[in-house]
């Protein structure tokens, strides 16, 4: 089975909990960009609850431009912003240090494409995580792939919805996990990646298999 999605920011636990159930991914590359999605949006959590930490982008977010072709904007602020961010919400959470470095060191690379970033990003959480499904690319611009051998998640897992797609299937629904502020905010479904990190280190994989 093959799962069709976009490019997005640290993505969501959802993603990372069907990338063990199935045997490729593929992401979609020949979009036009669209605004209010994990694009350049990661999910993480706070004492208040849920943040979002945005890229910005050098033709705002109203922009139509080719996925493969949106810039970041910017000389690299929002990077120190966004890992100023992520310090102060997880410093004291169980695996932040054992992380930190490798992190740290990604958020202190240049950023140019979005692509880019969110390829670097994910190839970063994979192999923290012990994860190695196929990845490939499209080839064009389909508006529909058969039912049968895809699961066409593209613009499907959302902000405005942290249930995932089809939370009636067993692999979809977001994960639970001890979260480092639950019992201030209680749990909060579909944040990224980071935060299963450094709430569960090792124990991640395992927690998304299951």
């Amino acid at each position: 089975m093959n799962l069709l999605i976009e490019f997005q920011y640290f993505p969501s636990v959802i993603l990372y909990k069907n990338l063990t159930k199935i045997s490729n991914i593929v992401f979609e590359q020949y979009e036009a960009y669209q605004k209010m999605s994990f694009r350049n949006r990661c999910r993480i959590a706070g004492a208040e609850g849920s943040i979002d930490l945005s890229i910005p982008l050098a033709k705002g977010r109203d922009q139509k431009t080719p996925i493969r072709e949106v810039r970041i904007a910017g000389s690299g602020s929002w990077q120190a912003a966004h890992w100023k961010t992520i310090t102060s919400c997880y410093s004291r959470s169980p695996w932040f240090e054992f992380y930190r470095d490798g992190l740290e060191a990604l958020y202190n690379q240049p950023a140019d494409l979005l692509v880019d970033w969110n390829r670097a990003c994910f190839d970063w959480s994979l192999t923290t995580l012990g994860l190695s499904p196929d990845i490939s690319l499209t080839d064009a611009w389909r508006p529909a792939y058969p039912g049968d051998e895809w699961m066409d998640w593209r613009g499907k897992l959302l902000p405005s919805d942290p249930s995932g797609p089809d939370p009636s299937q067993p692999a979809a629904g977001s994960p639970r996990y001890r979260q480092v502020f639950e019992e201030r905010t209680g749990f909060i479904p579909g944040l990224s990646i980071l935060d299963l990190l450094f709430c569960e280190g090792k124990r991640a994989k395992t927690i998304l298999a299951g």
